[in-house]
């Protein structure tokens, strides 16, 4: 279960207060004593089962155990790593430094050639710079794009 009995005063307390709440201007003083003590007994009976229903319904999940063969199991780990590729890489860098493709590099254009014999990898032009450019060429792009 979950808690202790304290739970179960406080459940009872709490049936004191609302029996003292609802009846305190109809009945007289003896009659809310009787009804809050009848109203805390039957509380703090109630606080067991509520104990009860708490403690199953937080109760945390089952852990899995160590077979990995369960459908709940499967897909619940993923793994992060990737291959080293750093050699890959380098070549396909130097070859694209040289002006050539990895593959014409290395001689393995069979595959290649029949899917895509004119691939050539993108290479976007470098952005023009202001630094050469002539105060008065600046100050017109300027006033153009103000509205003067």
């Amino acid at each position: 279960m979950q808690g202790t009995w304290r739970w179960n005063v406080v459940f009872g307390i709490t049936g004191i207060v609302l029996t003292v709440l609802f009846s305190i201007g109809n009945n007289p003083l003896s009659v809310i004593m009787l009804r809050s003590l009848y109203a805390f007994i039957a509380f703090f009976a109630l606080a067991y089962p509520a104990r009860f229903l708490m403690a199953f319904i937080l109760k945390p999940p089952a852990m899995i155990g160590d077979s990995q063969d369960t459908d709940e199991a499967k897909g619940s780990s993923l793994d992060m790593t990737t291959p080293d590729e750093d050699e890959d890489l380098n070549e396909l860098l130097k070859a694209q430094m040289q002006g050539a493709t990895p593959a014409e590099e290395q001689g393995q254009g069979a595959g290649n050639d029949e899917a895509a014999p004119g691939f050539r990898p993108l290479t976007p032009p470098q952005f023009v710079s202001t630094t050469n450019k002539q105060p008065e060429d600046l100050a017109k792009a300027l006033r153009h794009l103000t509205g003067e």
